[in-house]
């Protein structure tokens, strides 16, 4: 599925996008700033939603900033080789925009599910906003959501780290025999999950709310010394992305198109614009006015992809690690326990940790809404034990099996998601025009 046609959806639909809103909403980067920090509250206290513009974008951000940006990188420079970022960095551009105009949707076009909550998302957006004869494509979004935002990948990177970094070291488990530390890492991981689960997205947001900006301070702070450490490299290393970009060394058969889809692929697994899942965490937000919770969503390709994604790169290539032989997170493990030997392994380890566990609570969310459009919300509790104990298998599962589905199912999820965000793109951008007009003109108290 992750061919030219889909690569054009993805990157063509995001070009399109910031053609047809004329950029209008990059010249609102400090409006995006003054909502996360409540400044306009006030005017939403009886708007719909449930939860603050800072909490619905720390959700997203808990869905993105994860393993997509540890092991994602990882993996692209390892099949693509360094040019997959140069295409990553591509993804987010155009993703800013492509943000903006799903996650305005998700408010201009929220819907009531059957227990008569108001729920976000592009399956209520496509019903909403297109009728029953678009119902297929909500469905193909629902059915692909509850698929691609199971927990395996995350678990599976999270219990490797684990295994790597304290199992094996202590002699719990070795590198032939390890089933049984990471079936038990899977069953108490589950346990732990499920008691936060239960308390659905106002619980989840508060926890990705106190967990992501920490760790983001954290990645920022080990990873900015191991960077300063090289700072001699690193021109050189931006110089060899952009050259491998258009030169495709690092892929069998020297192929640019190669490159390029590893770096769209990983890229929009890192911050997911045009995929469609953040929307779901952004149609939760409590406000009234589309392009507000449109300005805030788009600081995530910003976060995650240009400045997160860049780190992890240039940790990865300044280096060395890129060019050994461990793959996913133990790649980027070995490369901060290069830089910080003793500890670094551990620092990655405590990332990991938040990360992929923030990331699953996200996913969980994310599928059990899906789950209700398709079935009802009274189904919902079956997919919450299903998810659990799938904790577990992905734990024990193939890292290739599990990159293989997520791939598949994200593919899936872009096809309803762009489409429909391009046919009904006019109304965004005239929702936008009216409200800039009317920020513009000085309407809103601070």
């Amino acid at each position: 599925m992750w061919g030219p046609p889909l690569v054009v959806l993805l990157v063509g639909g995001g070009f399109f996008f910031m053609v047809h809103s004329r950029m209008q909403h990059f010249r609102y980067f400090r409006h995006s700033f003054d909502l996360l920090r409540g400044k306009y509250s006030a005017e939403s206290g009886d708007a719909a939603g449930d939860i603050t513009h800072y909490r619905a974008l720390a959700t997203a951000l808990a869905g993105t900033i994860g393993l997509g940006n540890i092991t994602g990188v990882a993996v692209a420079i390892t099949v693509g080789g360094p040019g997959a970022v140069f295409w990553m960095w591509v993804t987010a551009l155009v993703g800013i925009s492509t943000k903006f105009y799903t996650a305005s949707l998700a408010i201009m076009y929220r819907g009531y599910d059957d227990s008569g909550e108001l729920q976000g998302g592009p399956m209520y957006v496509i019903r909403e906003a297109l009728g029953k004869h678009w119902l297929p494509l909500a469905w193909m979004f629902a059915i692909a959501g509850m698929f691609g935002t199971l927990p395996v990948f995350q678990i599976n990177q999270l219990v490797q780290i684990l295994r790597d970094v304290i199992a094996i070291p202590a002699g719990l488990a070795s590198s032939d025999d390890h089933f049984s530390f990471d079936l038990t890492m899977g069953i108490i991981l589950s346990i732990v999950l499920f008691s936060i689960a239960v308390g659905k997205i106002k619980r989840v947001s508060a926890v990705a709310g106190k967990l992501v900006p920490s760790m983001v301070v954290f990645y920022f702070v080990i990873t900015g010394a191991l960077l300063f450490n090289n700072m001699d490299q690193i021109p050189a290393m931006f110089l060899l992305i952009f050259t491998d970009a258009f030169s495709g060394q690092a892929v069998a058969g020297g192929s640019i198109g190669a490159v390029l889809l590893i770096g769209v692929q990983r890229g929009v697994f890192s911050n997911e614009a045009g995929i469609g899942t953040e929307s779901l965490a952004h149609g939760a937000a409590k406000t009234n006015e589309p392009a507000r919770e449109g300005l805030v969503a788009m600081l995530g390709p910003i976060i995650d992809t240009l400045i997160v994604c860049t780190c992890t790169a240039l940790a990865l290539l300044v280096t060395g690690a890129w060019q050994g032989d461990a793959v996913g997170v133990s790649m980027t493990s070995q490369a901060y326990e290069q830089a910080f030997p003793g500890v670094g392994s551990y620092l990655v380890l405590v990332m990991v940790l938040i990360l992929s566990t923030t990331t699953v609570l996200t996913y969980w969310y994310y599928g059990s809404k899906c789950m209700g459009f398709l079935f009802g919300t009274a189904k919902q509790k079956y997919y919450m034990w299903t998810y659990m104990a799938l904790i577990t298998v992905g734990a024990v599962a193939s890292m290739d099996a599990i990159i293989n589905l997520f791939d598949g199912v994200y593919a899936t999820m872009a096809i309803p998601t762009m489409l429909s965000t391009i046919v009904l793109a006019p109304r965004v951008r005239a929702s936008a025009k009216e409200y800039f007009k009317r920020l513009d003109k000085g309407e809103f108290a601070d």
